[in-house]
């Protein structure tokens, strides 16, 4: 072999090692996942240590399931629950984490402001309100920016900005405005309205999103939402006994028609499918998702919930591409002393 010849093949060895290592660079990366925060006096007081710890994460996003405030009566050094004061106060705060945080909204920042003491707030105006303040433009919050796909941009849903998808590194990530407390349901005819149209609006974009990720040939599904919709429900009367749940949470039940939607998506989509929530204020990694006939787990997906007050954590999301499950996660203790 001639010094041509040789120096022409360590060149494309070098170059097919370094292809190889731009390939595998983007197979690995980790999320952010925060919310129900912060309630209380102590838990504002926590909140600079959380988003320090946050920022010192490297990170390719943060996700926020909402809840950022507190449903009844304000402490002493906060505003008025669902103010604007408030909710401005609250933005400002997320704008300090330095990586791309991507909201979804709680039943405390708008479904639950009839609740606010000393003065009650109508929920459809704190709706339209948060939709105003944090939801404009087509990229997320935070100090860097991730551009997002909105529902809005389908005139038939023009209102809903909050539902968004993204994707990362081969996997789709998309975000519903479910919300706790039965998902706006069963206390007013006008707020019962809301909820049928709200939820018409996320099961076409979860549907869309799914069928998106199969002709995309995404690697895997991240769903982002507030509430937890209680998968517990779909379990038999006898799995119920055998794992101690009570029975029904709610009637009319708030989450039935996405539970069945989301059933019917993974049993289609054969690849990893991850749900994020907050609501219930439990750390949690199950696969609770069950098949009605013999209420065996869907082992292709994975259930996480994160902290909430008084617990200022947050859990940190492991995606690695070359690993069959896709997603892992770990829970960070955010010590303030």
């Amino acid at each position: 072999m001639s010094k041509l010849t040789l120096s022409l093949c360590l060149m494309l060895l070098a170059s097919a090692c370094a292809t190889s290592q731009r390939q595998d660079s983007g197979r690995k990366f980790e999320i952010g996942i925060v919310g129900d925060l912060p309630y209380t006096a102590a838990d504002e007081a926590k909140m600079p240590t959380l988003i320090r710890d946050v920022n010192q994460a490297d990170l390719a996003f943060v996700v926020h399931v909402g809840d950022m405030q507190a449903d009844g009566a304000g402490y002493t050094s906060g505003a008025l629950p669902c103010a604007d004061e408030t909710l401005a106060m609250r933005k400002a705060q997320i704008e300090t984490i330095r990586h791309p945080v991507i909201l979804t909204p709680g039943d405390n920042d708008w479904s639950d402001c009839y609740r606010a003491v000393p003065k009650g707030f109508d929920p459809a105006e704190r709706l339209a309100k948060l939709r105003e303040m944090f939801f404009q433009g087509n990229e997320s919050l935070g100090q860097r920016r991730l551009r997002l796909v909105r529902q809005s941009a389908d005139p038939r849903y023009g209102k809903f900005r909050e539902n968004a998808r993204w994707d990362h590194g081969g996997v789709l990530f998309i975000t519903l405005h479910m919300v706790g407390d039965n998902n706006n349901r069963g206390r007013t005819p006008e707020q019962d309205a809301e909820f049928a149209e709200r939820m018409a609006a996320n099961l076409q974009w979860m549907k869309q999103g799914f069928e998106l990720a199969a002709r995309g040939g995404y690697k895997a599904v991240m769903i982002v939402t507030q509430a937890n919709p209680y998968i517990e429900e779909t379990w038999t009367a006898g799995y119920k006994r055998r794992m101690r749940i009570g029975p029904p949470f709610l009637t009319p039940f708030g989450f039935a028609d996405f539970l069945a939607a989301l059933e019917q998506e993974i049993s289609l989509f054969d690849r990893p499918v991850a749900l994020v929530h907050g609501d219930t204020h439990f750390f949690r990694a199950d696969k609770p998702l069950r098949f009605a006939q013999d209420q065996r787990a869907y082992e292709n997906f994975i259930r996480v919930e994160t902290f909430g007050s008084p617990h200022v954590h947050w859990v940190r999301a492991m995606v690695d591409l070359d690993d069959p499950q896709i997603f892992s996660f770990k829970p960070e203790l955010v010590r303030t002393k």
